[in-house]
């Protein structure tokens, strides 16, 4: 197995986890959003992509086979990509962990390989920013109305993933930036991870 650098992108809905990845993409990283997986599982089943079928389908999954079942199935999908990589040290992002076992679980993952490093990096933004993002990206799945945001909300913390961006090791505060200013910020962080990690695996 490769060596590995692992970063588990967290935070609600809404506060830049995607622009982020996007940078992590530019630097080589090796992205896996966990939102895929229910998406692709939907789809298998032909339900249609929505809020309360993402949301229906995970609380199913979790309570049917463990509260990893997300992150064992993401691991899955990762483990079909390693043959394609030839790089020695594997940089992998994982966006969208939810609960601290998603978060142990890719740890324990990770630590197979020799010299991994597992970083969790946050990114928030205040209930109103992240409300107003979510309409002008207008996904699908997104809240429409103040109610539903503040309703999946709800769902995200009740996941646990208030506990996991406690555990941060670093944290972007994506409040009255631009788009430009967000990934000059995230590729310094992502520079100060690659650096420390390099310096400490050699």
């Amino acid at each position: 197995m490769k060596r590995c650098l692992l970063v588990v992108l967290v935070g609600l809905p809404g506060a830049g986890k995607s622009i982020i990845g996007e940078v992590a993409q530019e630097r080589g990283y090796v992205r896996v959003t966990m939102g895929d997986v229910i998406r692709e599982e939907l789809s298998r089943r032909g339900l249609d992509l929505t809020r309360e079928n993402m949301l229906r389908l995970a609380r199913e999954l979790r309570k049917t086979f463990g509260n990893d079942i997300v992150a064992r199935l993401t691991v899955k999908k990762i483990e079909k990509m390693f043959s394609m990589i030839s790089d020695n040290v594997l940089k992998l992002l994982i966006d969208g962990v939810r609960s601290p076992r998603e978060y142990e679980y890719f740890k324990n993952f990770a630590s197979k390989a020799p010299s991994a490093k597992t970083i969790i990096l946050a990114v928030h933004a205040s209930p109103k920013t992240r409300f107003k993002r979510l309409v002008e990206r207008g996904r699908v799945d997104d809240p429409h109305t103040w109610e539903e945001f503040c309703e999946r909300d709800k769902e995200e913390l009740g996941f646990g993933i208030g506990e996991v961006i406690a555990l941060a090791d670093y944290m972007i505060i994506n409040e009255r930036k631009s788009i430009e200013d967000l990934k000059r910020e995230a590729n310094e962080l992502f520079e100060l991870i690659e650096g420390e990690y390099f310096e400490d695996t050699g």
